[in-house]
C-alpha cells in the first residue's frame, strides 16, 4: 500500500548512452547518492541565479588529481564560481601544469625508498618528478623579481598576479586551459589563501625574505576582502557557500558570517545556501565534518535557510567531478561578477556599513572620518 502523503522514488532503468546529470537524477535516490543529487540541483536552480554570490572552498590534493583542468576551469570559464578560498598547495600543484610539466599514474604500493632515489613523489597513486616542483620554485623566483611583488599584498592579489604570469606560460607552450589560476585571472575571480605561508609558494617567498625585499601577506586585507565580498552579496542578494573538502579553506569562507555579523556588529549576515562534500566525520569535533546546523549556531549559516543546505559524505574526487558535469549540462548562461575588480569598492562599502553602525551605538564620534583604503 503506497503512503499518500509521501512521494514514491521514481525508479527508472539506466539506459545506454544516458549523461553524468542524467544518471544523478535518475539513480541517486537514496543515503549520500541522494545528498549529493540534492547539491547538485540546489546548485542548477538557486545558486545559478544572478543576484547569487557564490563562494567555493578547496583542500585537499586536487589539482594533482587533475580536478583543475577537468572540472574547476570548466566552472570558472561558465562563471558559476565567483570567489575561492583554497591551499597554497592546490595552486603551486596547479602551477606545474602550466609550465607544461605532468603528474603520472602511479600506486600507493610503489617502494617509496625506490621513488626517492629516483627524484619521483608520490602523493598517493599519482606520482610527480622532483624537477617539476624544482623548476616551478625557480619559475616562482623569477617571477617575484618584478617589482610589483616587493610590496605589501593581500592573497588575492598575489594570486590575480600569478595568475597573469602563468596564462602567459600556458599561451607560449600552447597549453591553454590547464590551470585554475590562469582562468581565475581571465574570470576576474579572486583566490585566496587562508594560510599562505602553508606551501612551497610561501617557501620561495620566505626564502627570498632572507636576502631582499620580497612579498609581506596582508593577512588583515583578507578577512576584511572576503566579508567584503559577503556583505555586498548580502546587499545585492543572496551569497552561497560551497566547500569542497573542508578544512582551513572552509573555516575562511564561513567565518565571514560571524565577522560580519559578531565582530563588526552587522545584522543578517550568514550565508543563505551551503552545499558541503566531506568524508570526515561530524562526532569527532573537528570543521570538515562540521554539519550545517552547526553552523547556524555560529552564525555561519542563516536558520531560515537550512533546507537549501545540503551535506554529502562522499570522496570529493568522486563528487566534484560529478557536481561538474551535472552543472555544466543543466546550468544556463551565467554573466560574470568581477569580484576581483570590484574589491576596492566593496571594501569601501563594507567600511562605510561598520563606521556608521559604530557612530549610531556611540563608539566613535558623529563626525570621525575613516582612513583611506
Amino acid at each position: 500500500m503506497n503512503s499518500p502523503e509521501l512521494p514514491t522514488l521514481d525508479l527508472k532503468h539506466i539506459t545506454t548512452g544516458i549523461t553524468a546529470a542524467g544518471l544523478i537524477d535518475t539513480a541517486f535516490h537514496a543515503y549520500n547518492a541522494a545528498r549529493l543529487k540534492e547539491a547538485c540541483q540546489l546548485f542548477t536552480t538557486h545558486l545559478l541565479r544572478e543576484d547569487v554570490t557564490i563562494g567555493l572552498s578547496l583542500s585537499g590534493a586536487l589539482t594533482p588529481a587533475g580536478l583543475g583542468t577537468s572540472c574547476l576551469v570548466p566552472l570558472i570559464q561558465r562563471n558559476y564560481v565567483d570567489w575561492i578560498v583554497t591551499t597554497g598547495a592546490v595552486l603551486y600543484h596547479d602551477l606545474h601544469l602550466g609550465l607544461g610539466f605532468s603528474f603520472y599514474r602511479g600506486s600507493p604500493g610503489l617502494d617509496d625508498i625506490e621513488l626517492r632515489r629516483r627524484k619521483l613523489i608520490r602523493i598517493y597513486d599519482v606520482i610527480i618528478e622532483f624537477d617539476a616542483m624544482r623548476e616551478t620554485d625557480r619559475w616562482l623566483r623569477k617571477v617575484f623579481e618584478d617589482p610589483v611583488f616587493r610590496q605589501p599584498l593581500g592573497s588575492a592579489e598575489l594570486h590575480y598576479r600569478l595568475g597573469e604570469k602563468i596564462a602567459e606560460s600556458e599561451k607560449h607552450l600552447g597549453l591553454g586551459g590547464k590551470t585554475m589560476l590562469a582562468a581565475a585571472y581571465a574570470a576576474g575571480v579572486p583566490i585566496y589563501v587562508a594560510s599562505p605561508g602553508d606551501s612551497s609558494i610561501g617557501l620561495v617567498i620566505a626564502e627570498r625574505a632572507l636576502v631582499e625585499d620580497t612579498i609581506v601577506f596582508d593577512v588583515s586585507r583578507d578577512v576584511n576582502e572576503t566579508a567584503a565580498i559577503v556583505n555586498h552579496a548580502k546587499r545585492k542578494g543572496a551569497s552561497a557557500a560551497v566547500s569542497i573538502g573542508g578544512g582551513a579553506p572552509k573555516n575562511f569562507l564561513l567565518q565571514t558570517g560571524p565577522q560580519l555579523e559578531d565582530i563588526l556588529g552587522l545584522e543578517a549576515m550568514p550565508h543563505d545556501y551551503f552545499i558541503q562534500f566531506t568524508d570526515a566525520r561530524p562526532d569527532t569535533g573537528g570543521l570538515s565534518g562540521a554539519t550545517p546546523s552547526e553552523a547556524v549556531s555560529w552564525g555561519k549559516i542563516d536558520p531560515a535557510m537550512l533546507p537549501h543546505a545540503v551535506t554529502a559524505y562522499v570522496d570529493v574526487t568522486i563528487a566534484l567531478p560529478l557536481l561538474a558535469a551535472y552543472v555544466l549540462e543543466r546550468g544556463l548562461e551565467r554573466e560574470a561578477k568581477r569580484l576581483y575588480d570590484r574589491r576596492p569598492t566593496m571594501l569601501k562599502d563594507l567600511q562605510t556599513d561598520f563606521v556608521e553602525h559604530e557612530k549610531q551605538i556611540g563608539n566613535l564620534p558623529p563626525d570621525f572620518e575613516p582612513k583611506a583604503l
